[in-house]
């Protein structure tokens, strides 16, 4: 393990500025890994300690730092990065900024030459755009690129150590950490014997992070350990139901999970954990709408959100979310065609707010996904909850299926609460229509649908990161640049992912009478076509409907416009949007924002 030591002669704190001559001139903050005379290991930022109150996720920054917050973690390195890093240090918080190293389920071979080299000349490049970034704390080499079985290839972990030498001879002032999924199998050993270099071993753990600690010593472990996600267990932790689907607990039940996973497996061990990050510090679509999140679609911050301000900082908010003292369902979780449901619900606000509650069903998805991969969030179904109030709900079901009813509350004052059941119902299944709208783009909207479908000259199109200059409505919009003048390029949005008619997927959407979109072009004049289906009848999975508006005229202030779906054949939506651009005799740059079937 090498420890950083660095001279303290230019370096002039945490405003990240030196002097050299008369300029002022960008500095690293040094961060060092040292170990006292009694054993204990901790961070020295700057040279004055610092123990990681962290969280991962997209959720409010500025949350965050008011609740006592002082870290984030990113898994990879974007165009956003320095962004990031700038809004940070100007809330006063610090970012461990990690390099995503490939993972051999998504197709990457550590025997391959190639893939590798390229690999570390990604991580050297990017090291080099931000190592003397004030904000920067540490770098995360990889995120469970070892995989969910012992975790001991050697060619991975000869990698991350080669990684890792790379990173400390680029920038000597911040510590190397990788991260591993839980420390079962010789992950621990592997680490120790195979990676000097790593001065620090992350951990996400979920159902076992109480026992980290304990674990983590019989395992051989003697370096530093941060757990870099935490949270409720997950759903391969726990029993399924008889149909398989798994109980989530309620946002209450996890607020206290929370409370002793951060209790029990970070402070229990001041001697080897330097800090933690909590997961998800935002909203994220795993295994259900609720599992991981933090936080609603809508903003309002869940129970576990008050745990962590009042664990981070010593006193609960003020203003604490809804309490859920009961949610059960009356009788039992599999029932038939036709049958009533009814669900139980007692909700109080801790400061005696008014709390209103929206009752939800939609299908259980259809495969538990690993390892955090992206997963399309399950339409809201219409026409199922036939009595909902703030003290339960009654559901008359139509159709053979998995279901899963959500209860989301909200106190009106920026707080939430969540629970949810998995329901089977045996009998013949049938389509059951979706709630309108159903978004294609839309904030706080997941949408299982992916512009993956680049067309034409697409070499020269760029879709930049959702932007934040002048959306419609939310925080963000789409922005789209084309920059050949002279032959047509398109994006489609697709389900699944990159295929033309050749895979099963796409939605039954009867019911839907229009398509609306919003859109402005950033000078104005800029000339579009887009349409709802693309994929036609020669194909074994086409679209059933082909609808086209021809040469929209963009202004540059926002505009609604409307793609009519009346009397369409809505059956089968694989590509429910499409835009193309001929050649304009000028680079064009447009936005678009809430695309949804209504």
């Amino acid at each position: 393990m090498n420890h950083r030591i660095v001279g303290a002669g230019l370096l002039i704190g945490l405003v990240g500025l030196a002097v050299i001559g008369s300029v002022a001139v960008a500095a690293p903050v040094p961060v060092e890994v040292v170990q006292d005379a009694d054993g204990r290991w901790q961070l020295l930022r700057d040279g004055e300690p610092f123990f990681i109150r962290g969280a991962g996720g997209d959720g409010p920054r500025d949350v965050l730092a008011a609740a006592g917050g002082n870290t984030i973690r990113t898994w990879g390195v974007g165009p956003d990065t320095g962004r990031l890093l700038d809004e940070a240090h100007d809330l006063g918080l610090a970012v461990i900024v990690g390099h995503w190293l490939g993972h051999e389920r998504h197709g990457f071979d550590y025997q391959d030459v190639d893939q590798v080299a390229e690999q570390l000349a990604r991580v050297r490049r990017d090291v080099l755009a931000h190592r003397d970034h004030p904000a920067l704390l540490a770098w995360g080499v990889g995120n469970e690129m070892e995989g969910f079985a012992d975790g001991d290839d050697a060619a991975v972990w000869s990698h991350v150590q080669a990684v890792a030498a790379m990173i400390e001879d680029l920038d000597p002032h911040h510590p190397t950490m990788t991260v591993t999924a839980e420390i079962g199998g010789r992950r621990v050993e592997a680490v120790h014997r195979l990676c000097p270099d790593i001065d620090i071993m992350g951990i996400n753990s979920y159902g076992g992070v109480a026992s980290i600690p304990e674990r983590y010593r019989a395992a051989g472990g003697t370096r530093p350990y941060i757990i870099t996600e935490f949270g409720p267990p997950g759903t391969w932790e726990i029993p399924l139901t008889g149909f398989g689907a798994p109980p989530e607990l309620t946002s209450t039940d996890k607020a206290a999970v929370y409370r002793e996973a951060y209790q029990r497996g970070v402070l229990e061990a001041p001697d080897l954990c330097l800090g933690s990050f909590v997961f998800n510090w935002g909203f994220k679509m795993e295994a259900t709408a609720t599992w991981f999140g933090m936080f609603l679609p809508n903003g309002d911050k869940l129970a576990s959100v008050d745990v962590m301000t009042e664990m981070w900082s010593g006193r609960a908010p003020a203003d604490r979310c809804p309490e859920i003292r009961t949610f059960a369902l009356q009788g039992p979780d599999v029932v038939a065609v036709g049958d009533t449901v009814r669900v139980d619900l007692e909700i109080v606000d801790p400061e005696g707010a008014n709390v209103t509650v929206d009752w939800t069903v939609r299908h259980e998805v259809d495969e538990q996904v690993v390892g955090g991969d992206w997963q399309a969030a399950p339409f809201a179904l219409a026409d199922i909850v036939v009595e909902a109030s703030v003290t339960g709900a009654t559901l008359a079901m139509p159709a053979g299926g998995v279901y899963r009813l959500y209860m989301t509350a909200s106190d009106g004052h920026g707080g939430g609460a969540t629970a949810n059941v998995p329901l089977e119902v045996e009998g013949p299944a049938r389509h059951v229509r979706y709630e309108m709208p159903v978004a294609v783009y839309a904030d706080a909207l997941p949408s299982p649908w992916v512009p993956s479908g680049w067309m034409g000259n697409h070499g020269d199109i760029t879709m930049g990161p959702r932007a934040t200059d002048a959306p419609r409505s939310g925080a963000t919009c789409l922005r789209f640049t084309y920059e050949h003048p002279g032959v047509w390029a398109g994006v489609a949005w697709q389900h699944p992912a990159n295929d033309w008619g050749d895979e099963p997927g796409g939605f039954d959407l009867t019911g839907a009478r229009r398509l609306t979109f919003w859109a402005r072009g950033a000078e104005g004049d800029e000339r579009l076509d887009v349409g709802v289906g693309l994929i036609t009848s020669g194909k074994p999975y086409h679209d059933t409907v082909h609808v086209k508006k021809e040469g929209l005229r963009l202004d540059r202030e926002w505009k609604r416009y409307t793609i009519d779906l009346d009397g369409e054949d809505l059956s089968r939506v694989k590509t429910p949007f499409v835009w193309t651009a001929a050649g304009q005799g000028r680079a064009i740059s447009f936005y678009l924002d809430d695309i949804q079937f209504e």
